[in-house]
């Protein structure tokens, strides 16, 4: 495997666009109603972690798609999370919900993980096991929060 995974980088890149659109047009953003910083702290630590580690593979820890098909799996996996995760933001812009915060935590946690188990990455996997949990308890909470 490479150090860095032009694959990684283009999902990646799918994945922010909705949330670039989304900075530019919402200057300010959403509402933080939940405090739990260490569940907060988790979050950015692992979507740090899943984000570098879906580019960069660490030599001796990623020892990529154990076959061609594995290779193919992932390409089709993550090409669907990815376009799922846009038809979302697409669909549910303006509609702040629990389902939005919910698909949109969900997504690209799979999408991290997959990535991770199916590239046999060990930095990418554990990182999305820290992502996965925090992000999607924080954005639930958020959305329960500003409903009510």
């Amino acid at each position: 495997m490479k150090i860095i995974n032009i694959y990684g980088v283009i999902f990646v890149a799918i994945i922010l666009i909705p949330n670039i659109i989304f900075a530019v047009r919402c200057k300010d953003g959403f509402s933080n109603n939940w405090h739990n910083r260490f569940v907060e702290i988790a979050e950015q630590i692992g979507r740090f972690g899943s984000l570098a580690f879906m580019i960069f593979n660490i030599p001796k820890l990623c020892y990529g798609w154990g076959s061609d098909e594995a290779f193919t799996l992932y390409l089709v996996v993550d090409a669907a999370l990815a376009a799922a995760y846009c038809a979302i933001w697409a669909v549910c812009f303006k509609k702040s919900s629990v389902f939005r915060a919910l698909a949109l935590s969900i997504l690209p946690s799979l999408l991290f993980l997959f990535s991770g188990i199916i590239s046999r990455s060990i930095p990418l996997t554990a990182a999305a096991v820290i992502f996965a949990p925090s992000h999607i308890a924080v954005s639930y909470n958020n959305a329960r929060l500003s409903s009510n």
